[in-house]
């Protein structure tokens, strides 16, 4: 059925606010002269140019003081994928003569261990340091993972699967002090919903994706320290202060621009909005369903991020039967929902691969309500019981159960 089919019979709930989210009026009112009226390119010295080059430093300055930053420690790119990589590879490239040692966590996102790994046939060598039930890395896991030749360590901010939030601030003073590394914080998740200081966290590279935060796709945010070095993946021009050749794309970057200022005037309400709707869908969900449950840490999460783990189904199987009632969640990350494996992320907080595969993922948005809260409460146990009804292993389980109770 297509969408607009969908939609004219049934409310639509968004869940999946990780995979996208819907570009605020805002953004969008800013981003639509530079269409068609103000096309010049922000590189030429003409007329044409000013109102473009205006308006490039102006989402500089948005971007920067979002994060904490100067502006000229502000870099748009394509994507957060493309931050990371420039992250990883430009530090990697740039540094090579120091060391080959880089440092991640086993549940990093896929543009970051997809990147150490293309490094690998390089020579260079990574080190994966652990993560505990919650998906915590130990910094002292990191410390002892350092070494002479580390060039970077690269963790993220908080988790897209789980939403688990590292101590990136405990983390980067380990680093700093304990080796000449540079310190890469991924935030393209928590970026626009939790505070992302990099002066406050110790980051020497940040990377933020807006997205995620009601701004436009296509464009990337990465924080580079001032004299950090990273070498260009692109080369060409001196667009970006050398670091990313290619003409700017004004648009996008007008829009990201507009999302960082809306999202550090409304950082706090956002979290006030969210708390409530992930503390009732959580309870309610645990509360009505046996052999569910929550996975990451129950505290220092994601205010809009929920994760369970449902015994016995699949979790493809949820998602069709739940997005036939209006209701649109993911199992697993955007990169991982079609790839026919477990998550790695739940793999390395310790869920079997067999339980993993009936993960669901819940990301929240600022148009969620308790209401949708309440309508997904309602709906999920039928969708699950039906499933498991239909489910081999869980009826086998059950049998079980029973003959244990009948000794």
């Amino acid at each position: 059925m297509h969408i607009l089919d969908l939609e004219a019979k049934l409310k639509i709930i968004n869940f999946d606010h990780f995979a996208a989210t819907s570009m605020r009026q805002e953004v969008k009112e800013a981003m639509d002269p530079f269409f068609i009226n103000e096309y010049g390119n922000p590189q030429s010295i003409h007329a044409l140019s000013d109102e473009p080059r205006e308006a490039l430093a102006r989402a500089r300055l948005q971007a920067a003081d979002l994060l904490n930053a100067t502006s000229n420690e502000v870099i748009f790119t394509s994507s957060g994928s493309e931050s990371n990589n420039l992250a990883i590879k430009g530090t990697a490239f740039a540094r090579m003569d120091k060391g080959k040692h880089i440092i991640v966590s086993k549940i990093e996102h896929f543009s970051v261990l997809n990147a150490v790994k293309s490094l690998t046939k390089l020579g260079f060598e990574v080190s994966e340091v652990s993560v505990d039930k919650y998906g915590l890395v130990d910094p002292q896991d990191v410390k002892n993972a350092l070494r002479k030749d580390t060039i970077l360590v690269s963790i993220t901010h908080a988790s897209n699967e789980i939403g688990t939030i590292q101590d990136i601030k405990e983390i980067s003073r380990i680093v700093h002090e304990n080796s000449g590394a540079y310190m890469h914080a991924d935030a393209n998740t928590s970026c626009g919903f939790i505070e992302t200081d990099v002066k406050e966290l110790g980051a020497d590279m940040l990377s933020a994706a807006p997205h995620r935060f009601y701004g436009p796709k296509g464009t990337g945010l990465f924080y580079l320290k001032k004299g950090v070095r990273v070498m260009p993946l692109i080369d060409g021009g001196i667009q970006e202060f050398g670091r990313r050749a290619g003409t700017e794309n004004i648009p996008a970057i007008v829009g990201a621009g507009v999302a960082c200022e809306l999202a550090k005037k409304e950082l706090k309400d956002r979290t006030a909005h969210l708390l409530p709707i992930q503390k009732e869908i959580i309870s309610g969900v645990l509360s009505g369903l046996d052999e569910v449950y929550l996975n990451g840490h129950p505290e220092k999460r994601l205010p809009n991020n929920i994760n369970f783990v449902v015994k016995y189904i699949e979790g493809e199987s949820m998602l069709m039967w739940l997005n036939n009632n209006g209701i649109m969640v993911a199992s697993g990350s955007a990169c991982t929902s079609k790839i026919l494996k477990s998550s790695h992320v739940l793999s390395a907080i310790g869920v079997d691969p067999a339980l993993a595969q009936g993960s669901l993922l819940i990301s929240l948005g600022q148009d969620n309500s308790l209401e949708d809260a309440a309508f997904f409460i309602k709906e999920l146990p039928g969708v699950v019981n039906k499933l498991r009804q239909m489910s081999p292993l869980y009826e086998g389980i059950k049998k079980e159960n029973k003959a244990q109770k009948d000794k």
